[in-house]
């Protein structure tokens, strides 16, 4: 019945929108032009996979100048207004039915859907040389991460992570000042945001029946299967662990960045993390994530040295001491949340997506401009950067400002953050061997436990806790976040060498 149920739902959007025939034939711009470099005219032909929340935005501002030629998504609800809004695109459910029908008529695929989707939907399409645009987190695991990272490599194509915040100006400034300098030696770094904005710290919903306009099985797409609840989508999967990373994820792809950038971060060697209460499906109300990197060589010209580093990360409300000399009442969150740079000679701080940076001592830099600027980055911009770079050649590309190269080992920098408060319950600083993707002190015979469910009655007057627990292989639970078993239906090619 929801086969057919579906079928209705997508005629109906069909008819109303007026959407293009399947017969209609659309070349690719790589057929239109030839390969490689392309004129700034030409127009990409671009799929959008996800297109309900911040797929819409990145759609809206690239669909001036290119086609959008198919759209996909699994709630035809929450995305009604998006497909009447675009009726020459094709609508699709299902994204491996659009790449078998469309993928050669397709240039570039922007990918908005959960986090738990988005490397295999990306990495498919990168495998048929399609550029891509991924939403932030870039993916849900490090396996993931350095899938992407490897397969921008082999097959040349233009990527950027949608952490909008990476082209623009505040991040330029603070990558500047830092190799400039102006704070001196960096070895210690405190970050936070006031996210998460949605609940978390919640126990397992009872199931409901599924909407008519969701397809709640291409909902869950690589993950495993549970019954649906209103509470995971369309927008709070965010603190769901099978479908988000929490709060860092959410946010430290917009705040971490300046961080990783300037700071010529790639693999931390040590993790810990702690939060309040850890459920084993929900992610906690607040964290503190610590990760420790080794000294690494700075730039050419740079006039900073790259010692030991550690990077501290709050979140849920919690916030880093205010260092000695703060202006007082001034508020420390800008835009979302903060980063202090605390340096040998200064403190550098900025706000969310590195915006409004300044030293504490009061002192205004005026280092030399070293990064490229990208116009309009917030508003348009960022998406237009990776536009111009799909249709240059991969031999003169200047690669976009959040591309994979560098987006895929900072997005590893993020999820190690999960993985550290996850196995918190480990009681030990873990030690991570960032190259084979492994922890080096976790042996195979260590447990960890994980809390099932929060509940808790009063009896005359007092609560009595019921916190039921599982006891689990921790190795075996590492590997798991590490790198994911996919249900069956989904796969990602193999990791290039």
């Amino acid at each position: 019945m929801k086969e057919d149920s579906k079928n209705i739902t997508r005629r109906s959007f069909i008819e109303r929108t007026g959407a293009v025939a399947a017969g209609l034939t659309i070349l690719p711009g790589s057929v239109m032009s030839g390969f490689g470099h392309r004129a700034p005219s030409d127009k990409l032909n671009i799929a959008v996979v996800g297109i309900g929340g911040m797929g819409n935005s990145n759609l809206k501002n690239v669909k001036g100048s290119e086609n959008i030629v198919a759209l996909c998504d699994v709630d035809w609800g929450y995305s009604k207004k998006v497909f009447a809004d675009n009726p020459g695109a094709k609508a699709y459910w299902d994204w491996r039915k659009m790449y078998d029908e469309m993928g050669k008529s397709i240039d570039a695929v922007i990918v908005a859907t959960a986090d738990h989707s988005h490397a295999v939907v990306a990495a498919n399409a990168m495998a048929m040389g399609k550029h891509v645009y991924v939403q932030k987190p870039l993916t849900h695991s490090v396996y993931e991460s350095r899938l992407l990272t490897k397969l921008t490599a082999k097959h040349k194509v233009a990527t950027q992570m949608g952490n909008q915040g990476s082209s623009a100006e505040g991040v330029n400034l603070t990558i500047e000042w830092l190799q400039n300098g102006e704070i001196g030696d960096v070895t210690k770094v405190e970050a936070f945001t006031d996210r998460p904005i949605w609940p978390q710290g919640l126990n397992v919903p009872k199931g409901e029946w599924v909407p008519e306009t969701l397809d709640w099985n291409l909902f869950i797409g690589p993950t495993k299967m549970r019954p649906y609840n209103s509470l995971y989508t369309p927008w709070n999967w965010r603190g769901w662990w099978d479908f988000g990373t929490g709060a860092l994820g959410d946010m430290a792809c917009h705040i971490l960045h300046p961080v990783f950038k300037g700071l010529k971060l790639q693999y931390p060697i040590k993790a810990q993390g702690s939060s309040t209460l850890l459920l084993t499906d929900c992610a906690p109300n607040a964290q503190m994530v610590k990760l420790i990197y080794p000294a690494r060589v700075a730039p050419k010209n740079a006039k900073m040295k790259l010692p030991q580093v550690e990077v501290t990360w709050y979140d849920g409300g919690l916030e880093p001491p205010k260092p000695a000399g703060w202006p007082a009442g001034k508020n420390m969150n800008d835009a979302g949340g903060g980063v202090l740079f605390h340096g040998t000679k200064d403190t550098l701080v900025c706000g969310c997506y590195g915006v409004n940076p300044w030293l504490l001592s009061g002192r205004k830099p005026a280092a030399p401009q070293t990064e490229r600027r990208v116009d309009k980055a917030m508003m348009g911009g960022h998406e237009m950067d990776w536009v111009r770079a799909c249709k240059e050649s991969p031999e003169n590309r200047v690669e976009a400002k959040s591309n994979f190269y560098e987006a895929g080992p900072f997005n590893e920098m993020v999820v190690m953050g999960v993985l550290a408060v996850r196995l918190q319950g480990l009681n030990r600083e873990l030690e991570w061997d960032g190259e084979k993707m492994e922890f080096k002190n976790i042996g195979a015979d260590d447990k960890v436990r994980l809390t099932i469910s929060d509940n808790f009655t009063i009896v005359d007057g007092d609560p009595k806790f019921n916190r039921p627990n599982l006891t689990i292989n921790a190795r075996e639970f590492a590997s798991e976040m590490i790198k994911h078993t996919y249900r069956d239906g989904y796969s990602l090619p193999e990791m290039p060498a």
